[in-house]
């Protein structure tokens, strides 16, 4: 998903260097909707791992 958010955010960059000024903020919406998903997904991943690695309590 980081990947497809970098991907869009070139996209942006080029069509904005290019003129593009609609395909320009298209692109870049879509990426910054791609990276806070992607920041969503890792926090909950990342929540999940640590409350799996705690040892039991006796």
């Amino acid at each position: 998903m980081l990947y497809w958010a970098v991907v869009f955010f070139i996209i942006a960059l080029v069509a904005g260097f290019l003129g593009f000024g609609g395909v320009a903020s298209a692109a870049s919406g879509i990426a910054q909707v791609l990276f806070f998903i992607f920041l969503v997904v890792f926090l909950i991943a990342l929540v999940m791992g640590l409350m799996r690695r705690r040892p039991p309590t006796v």
